[in-house]
């Protein structure tokens, strides 16, 4: 019998043993963040200094964190009922201003950025609030909670817009870590205190789904820089070969994740009583380095494409095996999360790639890249190997 959803709420109506699916207007409002993610990609490229490398991260921090605030709730209410699919809408359009000002953003559209992402995460969270019923008080305390966690940061945000130089970097970094810790201290404020397990429970086999696609997404955007890259080269033999060695590293790292992995975090947190610690912990925080080891993997595969014999510097070489080694170390806890034990192929693959880095200044940027992609295949087919001869084993769920 499916559970109750009094009154007409806006609320998914969750039936025992059904999976919720993902519902179209869910993956159209995922298009909005396949250019999201090529804007972040090309502006590492463009600002290819440490400086820029940390102007990326909080860039990728925050349209990661708006995704994923997102996909929370959605996993909760119903984007079939025509006031959710109107937001949804509605974030797609402050999305779309969000992905266009990233180039911009720590120049003259700062303002901008921080406009359209606020009024994501405020805007959203107000929603949610407003539409769910008094007979829900623990949903709308939790709402509230995050509500006054967000409009905290909000404020950070906008000073930060209207900043400009390290002011805007400090602010804008304040806001996020405000932003990041609000779930591990479980939204905490005065005089509602804070959440509980149970206010986090999600619908498991969805909310693992809506990640999965996340990483679909920013393989995807890999395969299009690879793309629309070699299609404007001259076809030489070094370049076909960079070209080969980029697509080689982007299969395997499908292969890594979604061979057993992601069926594997699917089941157990469907299983599990404390699905939301596990979404929390697993999916909300554990996916971040996943999909950013793939996007600088993605900047690696440009470089590689456009100079395959040239100078392998120290920030080129960073990116080469930085990508890689990001990934793996997402995957791997990912997995020790959802499986309960640390997967001998990837810290193996993590040991290898560190060994590169002692001697990676010395070897082309085609003959690196080649390594890599050959570590990641390796690794694929290691793992695959490995949990062929043994049952997938039931972590339980615990307290991230």
């Amino acid at each position: 019998m499916a559970l109750d959803n009094p009154r007409g709420a806006l609320f998914r109506v969750l039936e025992p043993n059904r999976h919720s699916r993902v519902t179209f207007v869910e993956l159209f409002f995922d298009l909005v963040f396949v250019y999201a993610v090529t804007q972040i990609s090309h502006y590492l490229i463009s600002h290819f200094t440490p400086l820029g490398a940390a102007q990326t991260a909080v860039l990728f921090l925050a349209v990661w964190w708006v995704w994923v605030y997102t996909a929370w709730v959605t996993n909760w209410l119903d984007p079939e009922k025509a006031l959710v699919r109107g937001l949804l809408f509605a974030l797609m359009l402050a999305g779309l201003v969000l992905s266009m000002s990233i180039p911009r953003a720590f120049e003259d559209r700062g303002l901008w950025f921080v406009i359209a992402y606020a009024a994501m995460q405020v805007g959203r969270t107000a929603f949610w609030f407003t539409v769910t019923p008094p007979q829900r008080a623990p949903v709308r305390r939790n709402a509230a909670r995050i509500l006054s966690w967000l409009s905290a940061s909000a404020v950070l945000w906008l000073l930060g817009g209207l900043a400009e130089g390290p002011v805007r970097m400090a602010l804008w970094c304040a806001a996020l870590t405000l932003e990041y810790i609000s779930p591990a201290v479980r939204f905490w404020i005065p005089g509602l205190g804070a959440s509980t397990a149970e206010d986090w429970m999600v619908e498991g086999g969805h909310m693992a789904e809506r990640c999965a696609l996340f990483i679909i997404i920013a393989l995807g955007e890999s395969i299009v820089v690879t793309g629309a890259t070699f299609a404007e080269l001259d076809w030489t033999g070094a370049n076909i070969a960079a070209f080969a060695c980029a697509f080689v590293g982007t299969v395997a790292m499908w292969a890594v994740y979604f061979n057993r992995g992601a069926e594997a975090g699917s089941e157990m947190i469907s299983r599990s009583s404390q699905s939301g610690l596990i979404a929390r912990s697993a999916y909300t925080y554990l996916h971040m380095p996943i999909v950013a080891g793939i996007i600088v993997s993605a900047v690696a595969d440009e470089i590689v494409l456009k100079h395959p014999l040239g100078h392998n510097d120290v920030k080129t070489a960073a990116v080469l095996i930085g990508g890689p080694f990001v990934f793996l170390v997402g995957t791997i806890l990912f997995k020790r999360e959802v499986r309960g034990f640390l997967q001998l192929s990837h810290g193996a693959g993590l040991l290898a790639l560190a060994g590169l880095g002692w001697f990676a200044t010395e070897l082309s940027p085609l003959v690196l890249s080649a390594l890599t992609s050959a570590l990641l295949a390796i690794v694929a087919v290691w793992e695959t190997l490995s949990l062929r001869a043994k049952p997938e084993p039931h972590a339980s769920a615990t307290s991230a």
